[in-house]
């Protein structure tokens, strides 16, 4: 072996051994030094995510820097028909970097001639002040947006953005509610979309396409939505009123087929909603209901076995005191009524009457049964919590039983009169698209059939007898209770001030459907005779809509129904015998 061969042997055995060998005594040092760097950018890192999270403007400088940002998109609103009721369209905001603008005066003039309504003096400020972000205008048209571009402002910018857009205008605009600049919902179903997961998916940055989302399918259907509040709006001028609102009910799902509230707002321009007198009187109002309210007590009366539908009950005095406080009639008949009478005759006395059998108790634990003492929640996070007597005794079921001194939201008291006419069951209503047998599962019985029964008679009766006939429509066996109550006024009964109700289901002898009309504050006018009442305006108008809305939901029918209340002709309660 030669003396190179050697040598390498030698090197080839020493050299790894050196380049790994690692020493013991060196080891910690580095190794601290290595997790002391570590920790340090740890810190860093966490320290400027915080700073990210709790400076809007770091947060809009970070996204702007690196790119697009998320586009927060909503999924579109359906009618349950799958006719589009609220949109997005893609639209751009203008933005400046404020310290990168060289001259923030010739900027801000440039800026001024594109955006004339933008004030001068606050722009030029923005524009001159050391922020790191600042919006100039949101959702710009596509020409603003080009002139913008031509002008090529260092230091300004395009951020793109969704705009919310509602096809038909104001139509259900107290259900859709509205969003506001930044596409957060703040009112009606819009809002209610952000509470339950749209608003998580956002926060987490998800870069969400318009295909991920499905659409929304309300339980809107836009033909009776916009016949009901055509009717509505001639209503309200015709009488006069200062408001006027009404609901289709599908009595069996629970179902709202139509919301109307006049009057309302655009929301594509929500600040209106502001003004109270554009508020939801269906879900946020709340008011005495008047003689509507006669059918929860006819119910309760026949229900609790203490009262007979042939049971009679003395008016003939036309007067009833008690203590220092006397109940009238509205229109006495000056002898003794049978329950049937008493609905059809809209008797204060005989519903009072009824009511003291039941007693306080009995009558509390009804209408809390019935969902008439507590707040109503529904999809729509707007409502209101009725106002309940806060001593009650038997002068308060007295007055309450004819509809005075008890003030519901009116969705309330059409939710307990649906389940007095569709077998018994209460049901809460939605603003979403829900079969029956779905909403079966959730509803609680209230009533016995026979007396849900008793009480589409009498509703029938009196639509061919009563106060009803002006929504008596040929061909839907119509059933109606008017409903009439002087307001509040700072403490006192307002008799020139009315508010009128009307409710009719659709047919009486199997209801599918209950429409409730009300008008704030209506006026008397020739055609009336003067007269102010809910049978010449209220139930006038529930009239028009059932002759518009009807023949698109049910066939009709221009044979009356065999043996409609078989119940009520066994007993030969008052009226079966013709």
């Amino acid at each position: 072996m030669s003396i190179l061969d050697e040598n390498e042997k030698r090197l080839a055995e020493t050299l790894p051994r050196g380049l790994f060998y690692i020493d013991g005594a060196k080891t910690g040092p580095r190794i601290g030094l290595i997790s002391i760097a570590f920790t340090v950018v740890f810190l860093v890192i966490a320290g400027r995510l915080m700073a990210l999270g709790l400076s809007p403007d770091l947060a809009r400088e970070a996204r702007t820097r690196s790119g697009p940002g998320v586009v927060a998109l909503r999924p579109d609103i359906v009618d349950r028909n799958g006719q589009l009721l609220a949109t997005s369209v893609s639209t751009a905001s203008i933005f400046a970097e404020p310290r990168n603008i060289v001259d923030p005066d010739e900027a801000s003039e440039l800026l001024n001639g594109v955006f004339p309504d933008l004030n001068a003096s606050d722009l030029r400020a923005k524009l001159a002040s050391k922020k790191a972000f600042a919006w100039i205008a949101r959702h710009v048209t596509p020409r603003q947006q080009a002139e913008v571009h031509r002008l090529g402002i260092p230091g300004v910018g395009f951020w793109p953005e969704s705009k919310r857009v509602y096809p038909n205008g104001r139509l259900a605009a107290h259900v859709l509610g509205a969003t506001n600049i930044d596409g957060t919902g703040i009112a009606g179903i819009e809002k209610y979309l952000d509470t339950h997961g749209l608003d998580d998916l956002s926060r987490a940055g998800l870069n969400i396409e318009r295909g991920d989302l499905k659409p929304v399918t309300l339980s809107l259907d836009l033909r009776v939505q916009h016949a009901l509040q055509e009717e509505l709006e001639k209503g309200l001028r015709k009488y006069k009123a200062a408001a006027a609102a009404g609901v289709v009910y599908d009595v069996n799902s629970g179902e709202v087929l139509a919301l109307s509230s006049l009057p309302d707002f655009d929301p594509f321009n929500p600040a209106d909603a502001l003004d109270p007198a554009r508020i939801n009187r269906i879900n946020v109002g709340v008011f005495e209901m008047g003689s509507t309210l006669k059918a929860l007590t006819t119910a309760m009366a026949l229900d609790s076995g203490k009262v007979g539908i042939n049971s009679t009950f003395d008016t003939s005095t036309g007067v009833l005191r008690w203590g220092k406080q006397t109940i009238h009639e509205y229109h006495g008949t000056g002898r003794s009524l049978t329950v049937p009478e008493v609905f059809v005759h809209s008797s204060n006395i005989g519903s009072a009457k009824m009511a003291l059998m039941v007693g306080v108790q009995g009558h509390q634990e009804f209408l809390r049964k019935m969902g008439m003492l507590d707040r109503l929640r529904t999809e729509l996070p707007e409502s209101a919590a009725p106002i309940v007597p806060s001593r009650w005794g038997e002068l308060n079921t007295m007055t309450i039983a004819f509809g005075h001194g008890l003030a519901v939201a009116p969705l309330q008291a059409v939710m307990a009169v649906g389940a007095l006419v569709n077998g018994g069951k209460l049901i809460r209503p939605t603003f979403l698209k829900r079969s029956t047998p779905e909403a079966s599962e959730q509803a609680q019985q209230v009533v016995k059939p026979e007396t849900s029964e008793a009480l589409r008679y009498v509703m029938r009766l009196n639509a061919v007898k009563g106060s009803a006939s002006r929504a008596a429509v040929p061909g839907y066996f119509v059933g109606g209770k008017t409903g009439t109550a002087e307001k509040v006024i700072n403490g006192r009964y307002a008799h020139d001030r009315l508010f009128t109700t009307f409710m009719a289901i659709v047919p009486a002898d199997a209801p599918k459907y209950l429409f409730l009309t009300v008008m704030d504050e209506p006026q008397g006018i020739p055609e009336t005779f003067g007269q102010a009442a809910a049978a010449w305006n209220s139930g006038a108008v529930t009239g028009h809509v059932i002759e518009r809305v009807a023949p698109m939901l049910l066939a009709p029918r221009f044979n009356p129904p065999m043996a409609p209340f078989p119940t009520m002709e066994r007993l030969h309660a008052w009226g079966t015998q013709g």
